[in-house]
């Protein structure tokens, strides 16, 4: 992957502004693959894309990250590193539709894509989410023979086959949710959690951001520079002439 560069992650950091998660998952999506369309980025899988995001934060910020959580059993507040280099990782991606076949249900489907999600995202509660999720993704759905329409799925499916397509689909794409169990030091209490990448990486660049407007607010101060010229300097130049401007 080829690092964005500082101009056009202004822009992209400018742009999510206004954003919310999806909005900006896609913004940054955009930066982690500058070539693809949006049509392309929408349509893949979701772990293919928290796999390209896991990537552009390594290529921007480095390969450790640092995780806050707060012990479900204690409260305790727990920080560690984690190593980014093993986040994030796609296997292979199926050749066809994954089948679950139990009793006298067969159904096929394919793996949820980003519009997908967005899709079931926009519903207005859980069970519409998932109605929604099941129809889209459905390949085909048979039920003792008889060929089951996609938008019924989700209210035809038993619990158990509903938890395996779940499975199944979490297997071929492991990278479309990245979980950590997290063990307390205090209590030795497991807590679950989610490792957001689309929100971790949002903070990272907006506080890097507001950072380099500082720095070219103050080199523009004491130069005369352009923020265009600013930006072409490299972040090792920069810091020198910030601290010459310290200095003076």
């Amino acid at each position: 992957m080829t690092p964005t560069g500082p101009a056009e992650l202004l822009a992209t950091w400018e742009s999510g502004l206004a954003q919310h998660d999806a909005g900006r998952s896609l913004l940054l999506h955009r930066a982690a693959r500058p070539g693809a369309g949006t049509d392309e980025l929408l349509s893949m899988p979701v772990g293919a894309r928290e796999a390209d995001l896991f990537a552009l934060r390594r290529a921007l910020f480095g390969e450790r990250m640092q995780v806050r959580v707060e012990c479900a059993s204690c409260g305790e507040a727990m920080e560690f590193d984690l190593d980014a280099t093993v986040l994030g990782v796609r296997g292979r991606t199926p050749d066809g539709p994954l089948r679950v076949a139990e009793d006298d249900w067969v159904v096929e489907f394919r793996l949820p894509t980003v519009a997908d999600l967005a899709a079931a995202g926009s519903a207005p509660d859980a069970a519409e989410a998932r109605r929604l999720l099941v129809a889209r993704c459905a390949v085909s759905a048979v039920r003792g023979g008889e060929t089951v329409p996609p938008e019924r799925l989700a209210e035809l499916l038993p619990a158990d086959l509903q938890r395996r397509l779940a499975e199944t689909a979490a297997e071929a794409d492991p990278a479309a949710d990245v979980t950590l169990n997290v063990s307390c030091p205090e209590c030795g209490g497991l807590t679950p959690a989610e490792l957001d990448i689309t929100s971790y990486l949002w903070t990272e660049l907006d506080t890097w951001a507001r950072d380099l407007l500082l720095d070219v607010h103050l080199l523009a101060s004491a130069y005369g520079w352009s923020e265009p010229e600013i930006l072409a300097l490299s972040p090792l130049r920069r810091r020198y002439y910030l601290e010459l401007c310290a200095d003076a």
